[in-house]
């Protein structure tokens, strides 16, 4: 089967794939010059100005979020695993809910660029920002490793390239493009190249569902029917219990993957620190609207385009593919379009790893520079072109990191590796960002704590899980030092960072400062001072 696949992709021609992804980068580089004329204050640099419209913010959102893992690891993970696979997409579009009702107005108002803006107003500035600085910078390169995996598999499916030193050189091209746009755009660059990725993709998903349903009759039934009849799972393909549910430990494992995709998404810094791109918490929630409104119709149509990988492409032809599950979209492009829609499809989802990477390089970039180099080595008194010839600096530095770990994380399954950059967001961030928004108590050892204590734990339980060891997928094969049952570790490690925020508190003598917190209140609810 696997020199089916081989001899089905290499039918493509690689000459009108990089020929596709070449225009689109081309053009969103001159974007990115043109928007790029005034980025030599901070608040150009970091937040493009805050001169977006909620409208526009929200579009970006969606182009922020839609990574890798939302069109190559969802799409997969349904034409394997049917029902469960689909579970991701419902976490990924339930988790704004929470952004929407609890965070984005607050931190809108009460933030200026980072969120350490927001969790050192009432605290001491340089523990609590160099705290923040470091779960920003863990949370972007998870979430990192999943884009650069991404890449890999899809140049290895496209160019039909299967040994790791070609597929490692891609890796590498792409993290020199993203370093690129961050250094060229900044933030105002790399949100036009956010809003025009996420119109392509939304539009080719949207394209690609009207093709497979035309098919099939325009029936999603008969595309069920036939996707059943093609995977060896039968009917249980289209019943909960696919991929979790076997055993105990996959039901908690489905548990865990589900709180820590619904809480992820208010905590990942890359999205936080879109809501400064607006002129106000106004915006901040047409922003949310918006974005919930581009991923619903979005994922709507990863539902259809998986179980169309399953009919058409089959589950063994996916396995057998350079990329695995993550090539799941592009061999159904190739099954329903051809080398032209493959081509086109193929461009989409370098596009969207390339926004996404470049978001989360400006992210920790400006983290970095804004709360460590300024606030912590300068005390605020930076000069601002000096701080954003660091947060350039350390885009470069972020890039060369990220394609380190692309290569090491190369093969395994996109959409995984996010839900794990989630749950460390849930656990590092969720924990203080509502503690600091609602709890008058809350202190800054409270905030030491939840940030630490959520951030270690969800590391240790990670490292020595399934995931790192014991399995044929793990990623150090051949060996097994995993005691913690669960591939995702939101279960514990979400509760145990609030807990340890609460216990801080408690245990802390130092008493939280009444006339900040009332400033904060006042500021974070009403945008006065902001």
């Amino acid at each position: 089967m696997t020199t089916i696949v081989a001899a089905g992709v290499s039918g493509s021609d690689p000459l009108v794939n990089t020929g596709v992804f070449a225009l689109f980068v081309a053009i969103t580089l001159f974007v990115v010059y043109r928007a790029s004329s005034r980025n030599s204050s901070t608040s150009d640099y970091y937040a493009a100005g805050s001169v977006f419209t909620g409208r526009q913010n929200g579009i970006a959102l969606s182009g922020d979020f839609l990574s890798a893992a939302s069109f190559l690891g969802i799409a997969g993970a349904i034409a394997i695993h049917g029902y469960d696979g689909f579970l991701y997409s419902i976490g990924f579009l339930v988790a704004w809910l929470v952004d929407l009702l609890l965070i984005a107005e607050l931190l809108r108002n009460t933030g200026r660029f980072t969120m350490g803006d927001v969790l050192s107003f009432r605290m001491k500035q340089r523990p609590v920002r160099a705290a923040a600085a470091t779960s920003t910078l863990v949370i972007s390169f998870f979430y990192m490793l999943a884009q650069m995996a991404g890449a890999g598999g899809l140049v290895a499916l496209l160019l039909d390239i299967r040994g790791g030193f070609m597929q490692a050189l891609v890796i590498g091209v792409v993290g020199l493009i993203m370093v690129l746009y961050v250094l060229v755009g900044g933030m105002k660059g790399t949100t036009w190249v956010q809003i025009i990725k996420a119109a392509i993709l939304i539009l080719s998903a949207a394209l690609m569902t009207v093709f497979l349903l035309g098919k099939f009759g325009f029936s999603f039934s008969n595309l069920l029917s036939a996707a059943a009849e093609k995977s060896p799972m039968g009917e249980r393909l289209l019943e909960p219990g696919g991929q979790y549910g076997a055993t105990g430990t996959s039901k908690l494992d489905f548990v865990s993957l589900a709180v820590a995709l619904v809480l992820g998404a208010a905590a990942l810094p890359h999205v936080l620190m879109r809501f400064y791109t607006v002129p106000n918490s106004r915006e901040a929630r047409r922003s949310v609207v918006w974005a919930t409104a581009c991923m619903f119709v979005f994922y709507l149509c990863t539902l259809v385009i998986g179980f169309g990988a399953a009919a058409l492409v089959g589950p063994d032809e996916i396995k057998g593919a350079p990329g695995g599950e993550n090539s799941a979209a592009p061999l159904l492009a190739l099954h329903i379009g051809g080398t032209l829609l493959l081509g086109i499809v193929s461009a989409v989802a370098f596009a969207t790893i390339l926004a996404v990477v470049a978001g989360l390089t400006i992210t920790a970039s400006a983290s970095f520079a804004h709360d460590v180099y300024a606030n912590i080595f300068k005390r605020g008194k930076a000069d601002p072109s000096r701080e954003v010839r660091v947060a350039r600096l350390t885009a470069v530095a972020v890039g060369v990191l990220a394609i380190a770990g692309g290569i090491l994380a190369n093969g395994q399954n996109v959409a995984f590796l996010v839900a794990l950059a989630f749950a460390v967001a849930a656990s590092a961030n969720l924990s203080t960002l509502l503690y600091t928004l609602f709890w008058k108590r809350f202190n800054t050892t409270g905030t030491l704590w939840a940030i630490y204590g959520g951030l270690i734990a969800c590391l240790v339980l990670v490292f020595f899980s399934p995931v790192v060891s014991g399995f044929p997928d793990s990623i150090i094969k051949n060996v097994d030092f995993h005691w913690f049952p669960l591939k995702n570790p939101g279960l514990a490690s979400i509760p145990f960072s609030f807990l340890c925020g609460f216990l801080g508190t408690m245990f802390s003598r130092s008493k939280a400062d009444p006339e900040l917190q009332a400033e904060m209140e006042v500021r974070s609810l009403t945008g006065i001072g902001s």
